[in-house]
Parts: structure tokens; C-alpha cells; sequence
């Protein structure tokens, strides 16, 4: 760089020169202080011989030039006694040039290493032009805009730590003077730029580039704030609790805002943007308002801002100000929505700042006055000094929101599918409301009307008797191994009490084998801990039959205290049967979701069952259409084709072989569902619709008509329906799976036994086929597979 001015866009053309400096000490060289005149008359004499001292140059090498002299001349203004106390520098705004400085800042600077390049920090770059116009409407013109912000250094200690210093500036030894370039500015000039602050071309229309002359120099004090900073950000971090709740925390931000923008008569609201439902919500609270909300608690954005100011705050996420409610109001005719709010309210201008952070847009800080033109775009960028501690505190405040309403949920509810989850969300919010505004809570119904129930199980055939067989087996062995123990005692120890026991365990032997009843089990439990433990007891007291003792016991499992051998594998079959299809069909419905959202729950029993109900009222969106039930009955019915392959897939692995049926209930009418509280689940209402839960609970055993065979069979998919429209939709699907090689071609439609009051139902029966393998092209019938499978 050769001139100060190479490659600055200003509308100020920069000259260093010491003339009101010099003035000064003209002034002095009159003193009747001698030494002070004498040193006057020399600084003079000194700067004398040089004229662009006092005339100004831009040229850097004059710098170098006259470096002796503008250190003469600096000399009372740096003094050596303070050198190395003092932070200080004399330069020119808008310039990281410093041509003087005390020892301190030159000792600062070299310890931050020789690769840091001082920069001044808060001085935005992009707005230089404009804040130079501003500093020339203050000097030459009068029209004080406020727009003192602080500036600071960033330097690193040498250790890297890095300092935080404040720049004071001095500029008693500047001018600013138009020249012939600088078009006269006018009070309607200034009026229309106080609302167009970013407008960069208007800026340069009313200050043209190099339209103006500076003339001096600026002395700057600088003063390490490290400490103070380092509190702030401490603050920032440890923002008080309970705000809303507080009396004295809006009295208190309303004088922070005051002394920030050296204002009296304005006021500070908020609202909350709630993102879901593109709107504008009150912030409840003590003494909290909204002025963008007036007296309503929520608003469409759309509703309450015109498209200009929505985009300004929503999409850009930039300020947006009226300096003249009154001005705009007329010009818009009252149609712009934010205008007559606001006049409404006799405000007369304004600030909306968006309270912003990576994640979007969480609300806005609001700031008005009584007072035209008070607020505006220069001022309001005084806001950015601030911005970042309320968005900290809003998002805290948001966390602590959301951690709440998910405890009223959790509290109140049980785990909520998401589908319905707006739906708690919105009660808990209303529930927070009334905690907020001194009114008794209560978390009110929850229900969703006029929407399609779908419900399917894949059973696990013949549990019962399967459970039944593993406990015969182990209360046989069990009983086994205490016959042999008490046989053996009864040689040492000829007891009438032994014989007893052997025709005991005999008769219950006997009774597994021919007769095992439903309380069986429990009968031989609690012969085994009320007559046969003490006995064994005795016999380890008395050291006899130790190794047989031991050996029994460690059949024993400590957990339920019995021989658990075959139980264990029947539970632990029933428990890998339910995991895999359990984990498969919540795999499948992320794909439903996607395809259109509808609650859904399942049930781990002896299978798995699911209920997913459908409907407009579920999805809050007016978009519900019948094909989305079409299309997610079709994808039931397929789902369930899936998980018959899949459990005979991994049919082998299981520890017990079983088999499984699968079935499907169709009821075509819609229904209405609520949230039992004290159940802590949904279910239906009314009596019409609990017909529908009892199908549910006795449909899968219900028989055929005149015979003795159950509608649901291994190997089977059972579609009961009892409208003959369900019959049409559903030989539809059946076709298309037959064609796609899920089905087999034997459907067959049979007519169900009544059930207690539930009459009239039919079935479609249809076979599954099956694949060996996941990419086996072959497909199988049941019994083929069982055949290929055991051969």
C-alpha cells in the first residue's frame, strides 16, 4: 500500500494531519508559563519547515520521512513517563494503520507472535461506508445517529490466551469537511435513511465516494477488558431460572435495553415462533407481552406480518424496523398487518429482531417506543452486541420447555407414538399455560374421531400345549431325581414318612403321564418346598446322600427355584419368535410411516399382535384420503406374508419347534379412540365400536361354521371380515400377491360359528408361500416345506 486511501471504499478521503493539534499549540506558545511556551514555540518550529504536517498527506512514505518530527510533535500526547503503563496509538478510522504507540502496545503486539495481523473486532466490514456517513452526519451536519458501538482488539498473550481490549477513541484532533463532490444533505434525506440502513446504493447517492475530506488524526486509549468479558460470558452462561415466573426480571430487561440504546420510553415483548404450526405464540409469564401479538395468544406468521417483513425475519433472519408506524400506515393504507398492530397499540416505531440460531428461527425479541423515529435501522444494529446472549438464553429456555412438556407427557401418559404425539404436545403446552397464569391444571382427554382400526397377529399354534409338555417334562424329572434321593434315604433311615413320599411322587408321576390338570403344576410345587426341601435339609444336616443332594440342586434354577430345563427352552423359543417378528414389523412400518403417517402399537404375547388405526384427525393435515387405507391394508396383508417367510426361515434355530397362524380383521367402519389415563393407553369408545375389541379378543379361536376347525391355521393367511365390500377389496389384494408369488391359488371364503354377541362374520383362507432362502426362487407350500425340510 502506498496511499491511505488505496483500496478504501469511503465515502471520506483520509489526510493525516496535525493542524488542530498544532492550533493547540499556538494557543500554548502564548502561555505565561515559559517552559510550556518554549516547548510550544519548538513543536511549531519543528513542524514548520514540513507543511504537509499541518496541510495533511495520504502518501505512507511521508510517514517514514517525517517520523522524527510527527514524534516531536506526539511527544506530550505520549508521554514517556507513561509509556509503559499507557495502551496507546494514534492512527486514522477505518484503518488498521498505527503510525504511533506507546512501549505497552508495542510489547502487547510482539508478544502475540509475528504471524498476528491486529484487526479491529466489531467493526463489520461490510457496513464501513455506511458508519462513515453516519460520523459525517454527526460532524457536519448535526444529526446525532447513535451508532456508538464498542470496538475491540483480539490479541493473544504469550502463552496464547487470548485478551480481550477496548478501544477509546479521541478525535478532538479531527475535521471533516465536504467538498465539491458532497451533494447538501437535507432532513428528508435523513428521514429516509434512518429505514434503510443496509440499503448501500442509497448511501452512496446522498455520500458520494471521496465527497468528503478528513483532516487529523485520532488518538485511540485502549484498556484490557478481559476480566470484564470473561464475566459476561460466565453470565451468559448461567442465566437465572424461573424467569417467566419472575416479577422483576421484565422490569429489569426493560432498563437493560434503555441504557443499551440510550433511550427512555421504550418497551421489550417476545414471541415464540412455534415452527410445526408456522405461527407466531405468547410467551407467558410475568408482566411478559407481545406488541407483534397485541392481545391475541397466537397468530399465523402470514396473519401478522406482510410478505416484505416475513421474509426479512423469518427467511433472512435479519432486523426489521419502522422508524414511523405512523408514516408506513399511511403509505401501506393499513394493510400491511405488523402496521396496524402496532398502531393499534399508539406505538410509533419499532424493532423486531429474530431470535436465531443454526437450527433456525426460535422467536422475536421486540422493541418498541412511543416516540417516532426513537427506533430505527442504524440503532438497531446495536442489538448485535446482545443478540447472541438472548439467543442463549432462548435456547435454554426452549430445552428446559421441551424437557418439561416431555416429563408432563411421560408423567400424565406412557410412551407416545409419534403419530400422536402433536396431539400430547399441545395438551401439555396448554398445561403449562395454566401453571403459568395462576390457574388449577388438568391434562384434558385426548381422543381422535372418525378414524379405520387395522389389526393383525401372527400366533404362536398350540402354545398352550406346547407350554404344557415342557412343564410335564421337568416336573417329571424333578419329580425323578427327589424319587431316587428318597429311595436311597429311605434304606438308611426305614421311615413310614418315606413311604409316604414315594407314593406321593408316584401318584403325581402317574398324574403327569395320564391326567396333567391345570393346577398340577402348582400342586407339586408346593409338595416339593413344604415336604420335600425340609427333608433334603435334614438329610445335608446329617451329612447323608451329599453328591445326590448336590447333583439335584444344580438341575435346580436359582431364580425360580424349580428344574426350569424345558420351560426354559419353551420361553426362550416364545421370546425369539417374539423379538424377531417384533423387530421386523417395526422395521416395515418405517417404511409405512413414510407412506402416510397413522398410529401404531404392537403386543408381544404368545406372538405378536398390532393395532394401527388411520384417519385425518390422527395426521392434523387435511390430506387424509381413502387410498391411504387401501394402501396401508394391502401393505398389512403383505407385511404379514413376510413374516410368515421370515419365522420359517429361522424356524430351525429356535430351541423348539413350533409353528405359527397368522390373521388379519377387517372392520370398515370408522371409529373413535381415546387415551385411557388410568390405563395409560387407547382404546375405544362407545358401544358401538367395543364390538370391534371384542372380535379382537375372541375372533382367532373362533371355529368354522359346522365343524371343529379353527379359522386360523399354520401355513394360512385368515382375512375375517363380516361386509361383503371387504370380501371385493380384499380378493383384489389376494390376486395381485398371488401374481407376486406371496400366496398360493387355494383361496377359499368360510363362515365363521357366531361368537357371543358378535354374528355374521366370514373369513378368506389363503396359503402362504414359502422360500427356503431369501433369494430362492422356488416357492412352497407349508406342507411341501415341512416335507422339504425334514428330508
Amino acid at each position: 500500500m502506498i496511499d491511505l486511501n488505496d483500496n478504501l471504499e469511503s465515502p471520506i478521503k483520509l489526510l493525516i494531519s496535525f493542524n488542530k493539534l498544532l492550533n493547540h499549540y499556538e494557543d500554548l506558545a502564548k502561555s505565561d508559563d515559559e517552559f510550556q511556551a518554549a516547548k510550544a514555540k519548538r513543536v511549531l518550529k519543528t513542524a514548520a519547515a514540513y507543511p504537509e504536517l499541518r496541510d495533511g498527506f495520504s502518501k505512507l512514505s511521508v510517514l517514514k520521512e517525517r517520523e522524527k518530527e510527527i514524534g516531536i510533535i506526539l511527544q506530550d500526547s505520549f508521554s514517556q513517563v507513561l509509556t509503559k503503563n499507557e495502551i496507546k496509538t494514534a492512527s486514522v478510522p477505518f484503518h488498521n494503520l498505527i503510525f504511533n504507540s506507546s512501549e505497552r502496545f508495542k510489547n502487547i503486539i510482539k508478544e502475540a507472535g509475528d504471524d498476528f495481523e491486529l484487526t479491529i473486532k466489531n467493526m463489520p466490514e461490510d457496513d464501513r461506508y455506511i458508519i462513515a456517513c453516519t460520523i459525517i452526519l454527526a460532524f457536519c451536519y448535526g444529526y446525532n445517529m447513535n451508532f456508538k458501538r464498542p470496538f475491540y482488539y483480539e490479541i493473544p498473550d504469550r502463552n496464547g490466551i487470548m485478551q480481550y481490549y477496548k478501544i477509546l477513541y479521541n478525535a478532538d484532533f479531527t475535521e471533516i469537511v465536504p467538498t465539491e463532490k458532497a451533494p447538501k444533505i437535507t432532513q428528508s434525506d435523513v428521514d429516509e435513511l434512518l429505514d434503510n440502513f443496509e440499503n448501500i446504493e442509497l448511501w452512496k447517492e446522498k455520500f458520494p465516494k471521496d465527497s468528503y475530506l478528513f483532516k487529523g488524526f485520532v488518538i485511540s486509549n485502549i484498556f484490557n477488558v478481559t476480566d470484564d468479558q470473561s464475566i459476561s460470558n460466565i453470565k451468559t452462561a448461567l442465566i437465572g431460572e424461573d424467569k417467566r415466573k419472575s416479577e422483576v426480571f421484565m422490569s429489569n430487561f426493560h432498563d437493560i435495553f434503555r441504557s443499551l440504546l440510550g433511550l427512555n420510553n421504550i418497551r421489550v415483548g417476545f414471541s415464540i415462533y412455534n415452527e410445526e404450526e408456522d405461527q407466531f405464540d405468547r410467551v407467558y409469564g410475568e408482566q411478559m407481552n407481545s406488541f407483534l401479538l397485541g392481545k391475541k395468544d397466537c397468530v399465523s406468521c402470514s396473519g401478522v406480518l406482510c410478505s416484505y417483513s416475513y421474509k426479512r425475519l423469518l427467511e433472512d433472519k435479519k432486523f426489521y424496523s419502522i422508524s414511523d408506524v405512523d408514516k408506513l400506515y399511511e403509505l401501506s393504507k393499513g394493510k400491511a398487518p405488523q402496521i396496524k398492530t402496532l398502531k393499534d397499540q399508539a406505538i410509533k416505531s419499532a424493532i423486531f429482531a429474530p431470535i436465531a440460531n443454526e437450527d433456525g428461527l426460535m422467536g422475536i425479541l421486540e422493541l418498541v417506543s412511543d416516540q417516532p423515529k426513537a427506533l430505527n435501522s442504524i440503532n438497531a444494529n446495536k442489538l448485535n452486541d446482545v443478540m447472541p446472549f438472548i439467543v442463549s438464553a432462548v435456547e435454554r429456555s426452549k430445552n428446559e420447555e421441551a424437557n418439561l412438556i416431555e416429563a408432563i407427557i411421560q408423567q400424565e401418559c406412557t410412551s407416545i407414538h409419534p403419530s400422536v404425539y402433536w396431539r400430547f404436545e399441545k395438551e401439555a403446552r396448554n398445561f403449562i399455560k395454566a401453571q403459568l397464569n395462576g390457574v388449577e391444571p388438568n391434562f384434558n382427554k385426548i381422543g381422535f374421531d372418525n378414524i379405520y382400526p387395522l389389526y393383525g397377529q401372527i400366533d404362536i399354534k398350540g402354545s398352550s400345549e406346547a407350554r404344557n409338555h415342557a412343564t410335564q417334562k421337568d416336573l417329571g424329572l424333578q419329580l425323578s431325581a427327589i424319587k431316587s434321593i428318597i429311595d436311597e434315604a429311605s434304606k438308611l433311615e426305614q421311615l413310614p414318612i418315606y413311604e409316604q413320599y414315594l407314593y406321593q411322587i408316584n401318584d403325581f408321576l402317574e398324574g403327569l403321564n395320564s391326567n396333567f390338570q391345570v393346577d398340577s403344576e402348582q400342586q407339586i410345587s408346593a409338595f416339593i418346598k413344604d415336604d420335600i426341601d425340609p427333608v433334603l435339609a435334614h438329610l445335608q444336616a446329617a451329612n447323608q446322600l451329599t453328591h445326590q443332594i448336590q447333583s439335584y440342586f444344580n438341575q435346580i434354577d436359582e431364580k425360580v427355584e424349580v428344574l426350569y430345563k424345558h420351560r426354559k427352552l419353551y420361553d426362550d423359543t416364545i421370546a425369539l419368535i417374539n423379538k424377531e417378528m417384533a423387530a421386523l414389523l417395526d422395521k416395515k412400518q418405517v417404511d409405512a410411516q413414510a407412506m402416510y403417517p397413522h398410529y401404531f402399537e404392537r403386543f408381544k404375547t404368545d406372538g405378536v399382535e398390532h393395532n394401527m388405526y388411520i384417519g385425518e384427525s390422527i395426521t392434523k393435515e387435511e390430506s387424509f384420503n381413502p387410498i391411504y387405507l387401501y394402501n396401508l391394508r394391502l401393505w398389512q396383508l403383505q407385511v404379514m406374508v413376510e413374516m410368515e417367510n421370515a419365522f420359517y426361515l429361522m424356524q430351525s434355530d429356535f430351541p423348539v419347534k413350533l409353528d405359527v397362524a397368522s390373521m388379519i380383521l377387517v372392520f370398515n367402519q370408522p371409529l373413535s379412540i381415546s387415551f385411557r389415563m388410568d390405563e395409560k393407553q387407547f382404546d375405544v369408545d362407545g358401544t358401538y365400536n367395543a364390538r370391534y375389541e371384542i372380535v379382537k379378543k375372541r375372533v382367532d379361536k373362533a371355529y368354522i361354521k359346522g365343524t371343529t376347525e379353527r379359522v386360523t391355521q399354520k401355513g394360512k393367511i385368515s382375512i375375517v371380515y363380516s361386509q361383503k365390500q371387504d370380501e371385493i377389496e380384499y380378493k383384489r389384494y389376494i390376486k395381485f400377491l398371488q401374481a407376486k408369488k406371496y400366496l398360493d391359488d387355494d383361496m377359499e371364503i368360510v363362515e365363521l360359528q357366531d361368537l357371543q354377541a358378535v354374528t355374521g362374520l366370514k373369513a378368506i383362507r389363503v396359503s402362504v408361500l414359502y422360500h427356503k432362502e431369501n433369494n430362492d426362487k422356488d416357492f412352497y407350500t407349508y406342507d411341501d416345506l415341512m416335507q422339504e425340510v425334514n428330508n
